[in-house]
């Protein structure tokens, strides 16, 4: 677990829990010129989360992504939220770093371009990352006999190659079922793809593992990787699947409590909510302290038997707790509270709606280096997260805009296969390939 606060690394900027502008930072190393994937080229054919987030992580590290799309746009190009002129700002959130190629992928002579792309020779080459159907023609084979030492991370919905989406894997985790307010009758799905996320997180792991393999063998490797395998793994690594094997119970509905210790909810004096959280017996000791509630939980444990030190003594008198502490925050603001519990060790954070997150929160900021004022083309400059990431011996590299649909045709065909200008000129007239269409407007309509 990690606590947000708990310290700070030299070098690495240190945040207040005070609204925006109250926050403070440290000087830190300069941007990364480059990156520690410095070298290396991923061609990438996506649409949606997974993969495009496995891309951008390669790309954000210093790795040559490029992106290819079929002329007009992807699934995911124009996806919500949109821009007041129509762009996706989903794009340009999934696919900042990248290189963008258009090529029409309905047509053998853009298929052959696309395939000759990804087995481009090159040290760092001979990289693909798709959710595409890995058959046909993007089938593994069919691509290593154009490059043998070929390195394929291909995503898929099943093991069995099935489709599914993160919104249709989750209603079988069992999590919806354990999810929502105790008088809920009905599962209750989440709005955040966590299982896209970690599928493409982990995707970029199997690419950095089968790549670290080949440069020690020489041997390519085809790498699968299953959206309900990464979200059933999980069910079983948290222990649900064990606990419910083994007799145990399936977990209720219980709204906002945390899980097998306590945690909860409370809603201040001038409406704001903050969830509050004791799950080690540090942080219990802390919350007593601050709320001064010590006396009172002494009565609970000699009413009820239950031991309040442990995790689970506290889990089985969490309704009792909660009525202790509830009069405390219903009586304080916001402010008031955000204070008291400063330097206290009392693991807390407020609820916040998208726009008080970036109204209020330093960490959500230019005061965080992570984020920067970036321009994006046909968007307009917005607050913009680079990499998470954080490298001791160079900072981050800098945070890059998404590319116009189709902008680097020209630049990569030139670049990485070799053509000539004669020849990039043919595949526009032929309709194979496309060059950069505006933000927000189709193909057609230029």
């Amino acid at each position: 677990m990690v606590g947000f606060g708990a310290r700070t690394l030299p070098g690495r900027a240190a945040f207040g829990q005070g609204p925006r502008g109250h926050g403070f930072r440290v000087p830190i190393p300069p941007a990364m010129s480059g990156g520690v994937l410095d070298g290396l080229r991923v061609v990438e054919g996506s649409a949606f989360v997974a993969a495009p987030l496995a891309g951008m992580t390669l790309a954000q590290q210093g790795a040559e992504v490029i992106r290819f799309d079929q002329i007009g746009g992807g699934l995911d190009h124009g996806r919500w939220p949109l821009a007041a002129n129509g762009a996706s700002l989903f794009w340009a959130g999934l696919n900042k770093g990248k290189r963008s190629v258009q090529v029409d992928l309905r047509s053998d002579a853009g298929r052959e371009l696309v395939a000759e792309l990804i087995a481009a020779p090159g040290d760092g080459g001979g990289l693909f990352l798709t959710n595409f159907p890995a058959r046909g023609w993007l089938a593994y084979e069919a691509l290593r006999a154009r490059r043998e030492d070929l390195v394929m991370v291909a995503l898929t919905g099943n093991p069995d190659g099935t489709s599914e989406v993160d919104y249709t894997v989750n209603p079988a985790t069992g999590f919806p079922w354990a999810t929502g307010p105790r008088n809920l009758s009905e599962p209750l799905n989440s709005v955040l793809p966590a299982w896209d996320i970690a599928l493409g997180t982990l995707a970029v792991v199997g690419m950095l593992a089968a790549e670290r393999r080949r440069g020690r063998t020489g041997e390519g490797d085809l790498v699968e990787l299953a959206l309900s395998d990464v979200a059933f793994a999980m069910v079983g690594n948290l222990g649900r699947i064990a606990e419910a094997q083994l007799g145990g119970r399936d977990q209720s509905k219980d709204g906002n409590y945390l899980y097998g210790a306590f945690g909860h909810d409370f809603e201040t004096r001038d409406g704001r909510r903050l969830m509050v959280v004791a799950l080690t017996g540090r942080q219990w000791q802390a919350l007593q302290d601050a709320t001064g509630i010590h006396a009172a939980c002494a009565s609970i444990e000699q009413a009820t038997g239950h031991d309040l030190s442990s995790e689970d003594g506290r889990f089985e008198a969490r309704d009792l707790i909660a009525a202790l502490l509830r009069p405390w925050f219903a009586s304080r603001e916001l402010a008031e509270i955000r204070a008291a519990f400063a330097g206290t060790g009392v693991s807390w954070g407020p609820y916040q709606t998208f726009g008080q997150l970036v109204r209020e929160d330093p960490r959500c900021s230019p005061a965080n280096p992570m984020f920067e004022e970036v321009e994006q083309p046909g968007v307009g400059a917005y607050l913009t997260p680079g990499s998470p990431l954080w490298f001791a011996g160079g900072g981050r590299a800098p945070t890059a805009p998404a590319p116009l649909l189709g902008e680097h045709t020209e630049q990569v065909l030139a670049e990485v296969l070799g053509l000539s200008p004669t020849e990039i000129g043919r595949l526009h007239d032929d309709g194979t390939v496309a060059g950069p269409a505006p933000a927000g407007e189709p193909l057609e309509a230029r």
